[in-house]
C-alpha cells in the first residue's frame, strides 16, 4: 500500500474540491493518510510512486477540463514521464444532459495517465448533476469501495 493518498483537484466552482474533502475524511476514517492538492501550480513532479492518487474533478464548457487542472495535464503531455509505478482512480463530476461531453475531463485525465503507464484502480465513478444526487454524498462510499479495490490490488 502506498504510503499517501493523495487527491488532485480540479475544478471551476468548488465542487470537486467538496468532493475531494469527503473522500478525504471516508479514507482518513478507514486509517488511510491523504492529502487534498489543488492542481493550480502542480506539474509532473507531484506523482510518484510512494503515493497513490485520486483525481476529482470536474467537466465545464464542451467537455473540458477546468483551468486549475489543464496546465497540469499539458505538462504531463509535454514531460512524457513514466509513470508505470503509480496507481490511481477517478472521481469525475458531469451532467448527463450534455450527453455527448458526460464527464469528459475526468475522461481526460485517465487516458493521459494511461498513455504514460498508470495503472487506474476500479472504474471511473462518474457523478451525474442532472441526478439530483449530490456528489459529496455519494463520494465517501465511492472512497470506502475504491479502497478495497486498490488494497486487492
Amino acid at each position: 500500500m502506498a504510503e499517501q493518498i493523495k487527491i488532485l483537484v480540479s475544478t471551476m466552482t468548488g465542487t470537486a474540491e467538496l468532493v475531494a474533502e469527503e473522500i478525504a475524511d471516508a479514507l482518513s476514517a478507514k486509517g488511510e493518510d491523504t492529502e487534498i492538492l489543488m492542481m493550480d501550480d502542480l506539474d509532473v513532479s507531484v506523482l510518484n510512486s510512494d503515493s497513490t492518487y485520486i483525481i476529482c474533478t470536474s467537466t465545464y464548457g464542451q467537455g473540458d477540463i477546468p483551468d486549475n487542472g489543464q496546465a497540469f495535464v499539458d505538462n504531463l503531455s509535454i514531460a512524457a514521464p513514466d509513470l508505470s509505478g503509480i496507481k490511481y482512480g477517478v472521481f469525475a463530476l458531469g451532467d448527463l444532459t450534455y450527453n455527448q461531453t458526460f464527464c469528459n475531463a475526468g475522461n481526460l485525465f485517465d487516458a493521459v495517465l494511461k498513455k504514460f503507464g498508470a495503472i487506474r484502480v476500479g472504474e471511473i465513478m462518474r457523478h451525474d448533476a442532472s441526478s439530483g444526487e449530490l456528489p459529496e454524498d455519494q463520494a465517501g462510499e465511492w472512497a470506502e469501495e475504491w479502497l478495497e479495490i486498490l488494497n486487492a490490488a
